[in-house]
């Protein structure tokens, strides 16, 4: 719980939002050394100031994490919430750094690091097994900063390699320097930065939102959302946040040269690499959710109405996948023409229909509801991001013989799913 508080700031701040507009700001501006200083210096002082704001009210935020939960347990987490939130200005650093990298394109360490932080956790628990609750929740406290110094150090090692580190002195040492050319380049990234923090902000919303509404409903409701959601992010992350991060930066660069024509058959190939991969992994997802379900929960107190229940909702899920997948790709031609603004209004849109949907269909499916919505405000969030690529460059796109070849491989694939579901129905 106390980790609750910086992981959404991480997630709506440190990584979407910053990336996002750091990487076509930096491509763009003629002062890159003196433009990264500032904005590192910045931010990293705000965050510092930040937490130190939250240790010395630590109560009163934990109150706002643990609402609802009584004042003993209010006061428990507080000294838990002011250690954990240390971890957003080391995860700044992190995010900053990372897209230095994926400027060179270089992507090894930024995928590695995250297993970083876990080892820091996981070391914690080790060296302090056997002790009291309260001391192995300090020491995973301290195990999460040290994951974040490790990250960190991972990355200072990685920009010396590319060469970074006199880069970051030339910023320094002309850190007192200011001209148009700087300032314009701060003030297009924080235009930029907001609306990006709007955009990101909407898939927090939606999943506090969910969490709401489903604990109205049967008990269970939330972990149903919640283990069918983390099925259902592997294919999303493996695939289409991984393909979207390695290409962003050369989109960035082709259409800062004006090169729209080479960025538009970047996007045609990451289009069919993942227009393959998401299909097959939603026929596949929707047909064997249920079975899914079974080979990774069902054992102890989870049972075949919780398999059945959660494989519903998993099923829900994957139906938005491809959307969701694909919208992220071609929101990348929003986010490096610098056009977030214009993604955030699409994402408020995609916000709306995805309560309009929460409210009509949460009554009759109930927690399968609550997915299915998130899986049609995807399809609203695609069809308006596709209008601002060009719904005419799209069809170019979509209407070639690759198109013949991925139904012939749906179809197939579909006869042996239903084979193996079969099978599996034997000898599960």
């Amino acid at each position: 719980m106390a980790f609750k508080f910086p992981n959404l700031f991480r997630r709506i701040f440190a990584e979407g939002a910053f990336t996002q507009s750091f990487i076509p700001s930096f491509i763009k501006t003629s002062r890159k050394a003196l433009f990264t200083y500032t904005i590192f210096s910045r931010f990293l002082l705000f965050l510092i100031i930040f937490s130190l704001i939250v240790t010395l009210f630590s109560e009163s935020f934990a109150k706002i994490i643990a609402f609802g939960f009584d004042d003993e347990t209010v006061a428990l987490s507080a000294p838990f919430v002011a250690i954990n939130f240390y971890y957003l200005p080391l995860i700044f650093c992190v995010t900053l750094f990372g897209s230095l990298l994926q400027y060179k394109h270089h992507f090894a360490v930024s995928a590695f690091s995250t297993a970083l932080l876990n080892i820091g956790m996981i070391g914690a628990l080790l060296l302090f097994q056997g002790y009291d609750r309260k001391t192995i929740v300090y020491a995973l406290s301290y195990g999460v900063l040290v994951g974040g110094v490790l990250q960190v150090i991972a990355h200072l090692f990685a920009l010396k390699k590319e060469r970074f580190f006199k880069f970051l002195a030339l910023g320094f040492k002309y850190r007192h320097k200011r001209d148009a050319a700087l300032e314009e380049s701060n003030k297009n990234f924080n235009r930029s930065f907001w609306h990006s923090v709007i955009g990101n902000s909407t898939p927090q919303i939606v999943s506090f939102v969910d969490t709401t509404l489903a604990s109205f409903l049967v008990t269970g409701s939330i972990s149903y959302l919640y283990y069918g959601n983390r099925i259902f992010q592997l294919p999303l992350a493996l695939f289409a946040i991984a393909l979207t991060t390695g290409i962003f930066p050369k989109i960035s660069r082709l259409l800062k040269a004006n090169k729209e024509e080479e960025a538009s058959n970047l996007l045609s190939q990451g289009f069919w690499i993942l227009a393959f991969l998401l299909t097959t992994s939603t026929l596949g997802g929707f047909i064997l959710s249920e079975e899914i379900v079974k080979l990774l929960f069902q054992h102890g107190s989870f049972s075949t109405q919780d398999t059945a229940n959660t494989g519903f909702v998993l099923a829900m899920y994957m139906i938005g996948l491809i959307p969701f997948g694909l919208a992220k790709l071609f929101s990348l031609w929003l986010y490096a023409g610098m056009r977030q603004k214009e993604a955030a209004i699409i994402a408020m849109y995609s916000l709306i229909a995805n309560l309009i949907f929460s409210f009509s269909l949460i009554k009759p499916m109930g927690a399968a509801g609550l997915a299915l919505a998130g899986s049609l405000s995807a399809f609203v969030l695609l069809f308006f991001t596709l209008r601002s690529f060009g719904l005419g460059k799209f069809f170019a796109i979509l209407y070639t013989k690759k198109l013949a070849i991925l139904v012939i491989l749906l179809v197939v694939e579909w006869g042996v799913l239903l084979y193996v579901k079969e099978l599996m129905h034997v000898y599960l």
